[in-house]
């Protein structure tokens, strides 16, 4: 069994929120680690995991609490692997998807630290296994787009969410889309988006606490949405949500086992 290295930092994906779905080598990683820094949504579950000896802090950075800059997680990183400590980095998710790997990349490169990148299941597809509803279709949705509703602290001027006409073939699929459903709907809309294009938010995914609610675009703006994390997908793709009416708690105790459902269909 592979375990950590000492001088070694990890960015491991420590998943949507269901422990059942940490790879291997994430689950290898956290039983030898001499210290664990996580984001403020990986739960508790998952915490479990790593050895009853390591370090474990939290460097989450969520709105309302006490906040730790980016330049002091690369600080911490590096100062622990510098000492001979094993260090995982452990993001909720994939590390490489919306999760600022590549500062701590840059980071570890300049200060010389050897590092590994480890993936995880990224929260999109863990939504999609949730609601069984595959986020591509060879007859509706060709194409799969992922982006943010959140960006950089330091940046002057936000940028639309969508720019120029979407794909009518692509499912698009919005990280942190934040609570403002309404300025979504109306700049998807400025950009030539059909207000009668489905939507799907749905709230913690794979966790006992999913939720989702499904609309029209032009009735995003009045959407209940769960509490985050949230997750937006909007397209072709979602049609059979509406079609059904089937709108609610995701189905409970059954994520892990929909997730290695599509993994092997696809082989």
């Amino acid at each position: 069994m592979t375990q950590a290295v000492k001088g070694t930092v990890y960015l491991v994906g420590a998943g949507p929120g269901d422990p059942e779905l940490l790879t291997l080598r994430a689950l290898r990683l956290l039983e030898s680690a001499d210290v664990v820094f996580h984001d403020d949504l990986v739960p508790d579950e998952v915490l479990a995991l790593v050895h009853r000896h390591a370090l474990i802090t939290s460097v989450g950075k969520r709105c309302g609490r006490p906040r730790i800059t980016q330049a002091g997680i690369h600080a911490l990183m590096i100062d622990s692997a510098k000492a001979g400590q094993s260090v995982v980095r452990l993001k909720s998710g994939d590390p490489l998807v919306f999760g600022r790997a590549g500062e701590e990349i840059a980071a570890l490169r300049s200060a010389g630290i050897p590092f590994e990148v480890v993936p995880g299941v990224t929260a999109a597809f863990a939504a999609g296994a949730a609601l069984s509803l595959p986020l591509t279709d060879r007859k509706s949705a060709s194409k799969l787009i992922f982006c943010t509703g959140h960006h950089a602290a330091d940046k002057t001027e936000a940028t639309p969410i969508w720019a120029g006409p979407l794909p009518e073939d692509a499912t698009l699929v919005l990280y942190m889309p934040g609570r403002d459903t309404e300025r979504i709907a109306r700049e998807l809309a400025a950009a030539g988006v059909s207000g009668n294009t489905p939507c799907c938010a749905i709230s913690q995914a794979a966790t006992p606490r999913q939720s989702y609610a499904a609309c029209r675009l032009s009735e995003l703006a009045g959407l209940t949405c769960g509490p985050a994390p949230l997750l937006l997908l909007i397209g072709r793709a979602m049609e059979s949500l509406l079609d059904s009416g089937d709108v609610g708690e995701a189905a409970d105790g059954v994520i892990a086992e929909a997730v290695r459902g599509v993994v092997s269909a696809g082989e």
